[in-house]
């Protein structure tokens, strides 16, 4: 049995910015570790996204509050982390929300 391949994590400008607008560095440190275990078997971690976000998963991190919005590139062997930031159901700042908007851009 060969072990699963080790992906590489790649960051977007935008996740990155996200997460560097983390006041607590604290919760900073457990983002980045959780990203860091995306690198082995991503896909049987977190939950495939729907609708306009399909083709990305989700995973969350620090608790509840934050997700980890990512996308497995299998020629690549890279896991691209596209988004980070707090779920906040109806509210405009909602993770979810800003990765939608980001894609109608073409910025994912």
């Amino acid at each position: 049995m060969t072990a699963a391949p080790v992906h590489t994590i790649k960051w977007t400008e935008t996740a990155l910015k996200h997460t560097e607008a983390i006041p607590d560095q604290r919760f900073r440190r457990l983002i980045s570790q959780r990203v860091d275990q995306l690198a082995r078997s991503p896909e049987q971690q977190g939950k495939p996204l729907v609708g306009e976000l399909a083709g990305f998963r989700s995973v969350r991190a620090v608790g509840q509050r934050y997700r980890i919005i990512y996308r497995v590139l299998r020629r690549e062997i890279v896991v691209a982390i596209v988004a980070v930031g707090r779920r906040k159901q109806g509210d405009r700042s909602d993770i979810y929300e800003l990765a939608r908007k980001l894609l109608k851009q073409g910025l994912l």
